[in-house]
């Protein structure tokens, strides 16, 4: 019997330059992908602590309350399906798609499908959300809807996710400084997924200018480590300091996609193997010959800018609000994504994206006239892109809560930040 003899394990041609980039343009910006009826998705992160002590709930414990069993019950009551996450952790399927998993500090996410109405989104982050948070509670786990766990030190706060890419990206960031490691275990946000609709770039353009006025109407973690942070959003500073490589906004200047690729070339690849210790630029690694479309791919999901291109738009600068206000976030960004003449109020009101503004608007908020004047035009302006997008689309009862939100908030150059106490909002 004759056997094969094994043939040579060939390596693919790294992809060029050229290839990156009219990937990123189709692939990840969307730019001439068909038209068709956008769709609406959606993230939101709970922060998990131990009602009383407010020390951080673990995932599983060998006595006392954790979140792994919790979720177990709480699944086999309604419906959900536990499978293996792509990262090594488990995670739940619902039945209309969402999954619920974790983040590395033992934040419970859940990461809705996408839909065709923001209601039925809404109502789908709601359905889910709010009956765990209850049973949370009765089992002695509080899940907080802030931007920040506002109690603990990061020192007290454990890595509990600690597969390679968890444990590789917390190397690096350590590296840097402090601030990797809070937001690995210790931020929580809504991040809203919104489809390329119309002109793709056009919608990167506005969506980065409004990154800055985002984070200021929607800061939530003025508190950390139980005293004032001097920040209204503690989650967004996290941001600005953890690694300028791999965050941030665009200026739009020129290509956006070519653009979009020279941050990414230039992001140390901290999933590839380090060099005298030290993880290297992409772009190095695609000059040696060494970095494969996988592994592209791959590092393309280590980067954190606030407006992140997949296929779609993440845009990634909220703070984890109450239940009672996703529909002001989501409203207002599908109004200005969606509904054209929204867009180009929204573009004109704005004008170019000032990437350094992101850090005074994580700070002071709308506490700045001037932050706090655009971010009041800017919720006009999306409420009523919103509304002509029509009641198949979003309910008045959600229109109404994103109006609720403005007039308690916005248009009095408020956050959620400031229902915190006096003492705890100082700086």
């Amino acid at each position: 019997m004759s056997r094969a003899i094994p043939r040579p394990v060939t390596r693919p041609e790294p992809p060029t330059r050229a290839a990156l980039l009219a990937g990123l343009r189709s692939r990840d910006f969307g730019v001439g992908a068909p038209a068709r009826p956008p769709r609406i998705g959606a993230e939101v992160e709970l922060v998990a602590l131990l009602a009383g002590t407010h020390a951080p709930a673990p995932v599983v414990a060998a006595e006392g309350p954790s979140t792994l069993p919790l979720l177990r019950r709480h699944a086999a009551r309604h419906g959900w399906t536990e499978k293996v996450s792509a990262y090594g952790p488990p995670c739940f399927v619902l039945p209309d798609g969402g999954v619920v998993s974790y983040e590395p500090g033992g934040q419970v996410e859940l990461s809705a499908a996408p839909f065709a109405s923001a209601s039925a989104l809404l109502d789908s982050l709601r359905g889910a959300v709010l009956p765990l948070v209850a049973a949370a509670r009765d089992e002695g786990i509080e899940l907080l809807t802030a931007g920040m766990d506002p109690h603990n030190p990061v020192e007290a706060v454990p890595l509990q996710l600690c597969g390679p890419r968890y444990g590789r990206m917390a190397e690096y960031l350590a590296g840097i400084g402090p601030h990797g490691a809070r937001m690995m275990r210790q931020t929580a946000s809504v991040q809203v997924n919104l489809d390329w609709a119309g002109d793709p770039l056009d919608a990167w353009r506005v969506l980065n200018a409004a990154a800055p006025y985002l984070t200021a109407a929607f800061a939530n973690s003025p508190v950390y480590a139980g005293a004032p942070s001097g920040h209204r959003s503690t989650r967004a500073h996290a941001w600005r300091e953890l690694d300028p490589a791999r965050t941030g906004a665009f200026a739009c200047a020129g290509d956006e996609v070519d653009e979009y690729l020279e941050f990414a070339l230039r992001a140390p690849a901290i999933l590839l193997p380090w060099l005298e210790g030290e993880a290297r630029p992409a772009g190095e690694w695609l000059a040696r010959g060494e970095m494969g479309e996988e592994e592209w791919r791959t590092h393309l999901t280590t980067l954190f800018p606030e407006v992140r291109p997949k296929g779609y738009a993440e845009v990634r600068s909220i703070d984890m609000l109450g239940a009672e206000w996703w529909a002001a976030p989501v409203a207002l960004l599908a109004g200005i994504a969606y509904d054209p003449a929204a867009r180009r109020a929204a573009a004109d009101l704005l004008g170019d994206p000032e990437p350094g503004l992101l850090r005074r608007a994580g700070r002071v908020g709308l506490g700045d006239p001037e932050i706090a004047r655009v971010a009041a035009d800017l919720f006009a302006v999306g409420l009523e892109g919103a509304a002509a997008l029509g009641e198949d689309f979003l309910a008045p009862a959600d229109l109404e809560a994103a109006r609720e939100f403005n007039e308690r908030y916005t248009r009095r150059a408020l956050a959620p930040a400031d229902d915190a106490s006096p003492a705890a909002v100082a700086g």
